[in-house]
Parts: C-alpha cells; structure tokens; sequence
C-alpha cells in the first residue's frame, strides 16, 4: 500500500494527544468515569495503557490513510474522516452501548472523540502527501 508512514505516525499522535485532552480532568474525565461507572483508581497500569492505546491509534491510521489512497485531496479527506468517525465508528459504538445498556452521555464522550481522531487523520493525510 502506498501510503505516507510519516503522516500516519504524526496521524496516530494526534489522535493520542486529542485522546489525552478529550479524558482529561479538563473535558470528559468526570462525566466518562460517572457514564461507565468507574473511578480513577480503575484504571489500568499507564503504561499498557497508553501503549495498547497508541498501537490502536497506529493501526486505524494506517488502515485510513491506505483507504484514503496515496495523494488524498484536504478538501475530501477530512469530510472522509468525519463520515467514517459518526457512521463507522460511532454508530458502531452506538450499537454495543445499547446491548451494553451503556448510557447515551459515554456514547457521545467516545463517538464524538472518535470522531475527532478521524477528522484528524484526514487533515494530517490530506495536508501532507
């Protein structure tokens, strides 16, 4: 696949610092942990964490920059990862969450991040060729 390695590993960074922004005590940490039930102390060990989480963040990257093609076009690759944020991503979210008897606020915390990590890589794959 032709894609620019050099944009996905800058692509999945974004969606890691968005991600870092996005659960922080700053935006959705207290409402996230409240919608699913935790508590800071349940999460995991940082480091698999942020590890497991980068290597996702990696991997869809990749898989979007090969779908997007070798010279995506900025105007077309961003709307591209608005789509696949709220049809792919989110509604597929939405789906577990309601089998999960999730409460909608964490769908909207996960699908609108994941929204955003989608729009991001399309601005980063877009812009830089």
């Amino acid at each position: 696949m032709d894609v620019n390695h050099w944009a996905v590993i800058v692509a999945a960074t974004s969606s890691f610092l968005l991600g870092g922004l996005w659960y922080s005590p700053a935006l959705f940490l207290k409402p996230w942990n409240k919608a699913m039930g935790r508590t800071e102390e349940d999460n995991g060990h940082p480091a698999r964490v942020f590890g497991l989480s980068f290597v996702f963040a990696l991997v869809s990257a990749y898989i979007f920059a090969a779908l997007l093609g070798p010279s995506p076009v900025l105007s077309e690759s961003w709307k591209a990862g608005l789509l696949v944020g709220i049809g792919f991503v989110g509604m597929s979210f939405g789906i577990n969450y309601q089998f999960a008897n999730r409460p909608l606020s964490a769908f909207f915390i996960d699908g609108g991040y994941h929204t955003g990590q989608f729009v991001l890589y399309g601005i980063i794959l877009g812009a830089w060729h």
